[in-house]
């Protein structure tokens, strides 16, 4: 015989059922069809995204999130009026430490990577005669025939995929002692006590 919490939570599982179908076929009705969807036309529009789409790899899109972050992030603790000012001050400064440690050891590692795959990515005719390791320039370049465009983009994506493998490394060789260091000496800079238990 079924308890009554068991019959209870199976009435309201299927409550929530029937809500999450019922939100789900507003949001497709609504937004979900071509014609409501809003389009760029504007050739100059276009060109601006297929610019950025070819030319921003992994690297620069990481200094724009940090750019942005740093706009933003510490405002969102400068308000926080829940703790006292000093925990406010050392949460602002350990915010800004992350974020640039974050910004300049990702970008590093990603534009690193990124020129290495570059270096091991060339065809024959590219070499130079006197070029030392020459079976090693062509290692990843790919066998089938590209553009030029598209010979970057799989460089950029190689780059990235290779930084990906080194950045779980980096975050606890560099990112951590890097945040930390930032971090006191920002809150040497703003006079506030530093207390590793906050």
């Amino acid at each position: 015989m079924a308890s009554i919490s068991s019959i209870r939570n199976f009435s309201l599982s299927r409550t929530y059922d029937k809500i999450s179908r019922k939100v789900s076929r507003v949001v497709l009705n609504n937004i979900g069809s071509r014609e409501k969807l809003p389009t760029i036309s504007n050739p100059k529009n276009l060109r601006i995204i297929d610019w950025i789409g070819k030319k921003l790899s992994s690297a620069e899109n990481r200094l724009i999130l940090g750019a942005s972050a740093l706009l933003s992030q510490p405002f969102i603790d400068a308000s926080n009026k829940n703790v006292d000012n000093e925990t406010r001050h050392y949460s602002i400064c350990r915010t800004i430490a992350k974020i640039i440690a974050g910004t300049l050891t990702g970008y590093s590692i990603r534009k690193l990577c990124i020129k290495s795959v570059d270096a091991f990515t060339k065809y024959a005719h590219e070499i130079k005669p006197d070029a030392r390791f020459k079976k090693l320039r062509t290692f990843l370049t790919p066998t089938l025939k590209c553009t030029a465009d598209e010979l970057q983009q799989y460089k950029n994506t190689m780059g990235t995929i290779a930084a990906l493998g080194v950045m779980i490394f980096s975050n606890f060789l560099i990112d951590a002692p890097l945040t930390k260091g930032l971090t006191n000496w920002f809150t040497k800079l703003g006079g506030v006590r530093n207390d590793e238990s906050k």
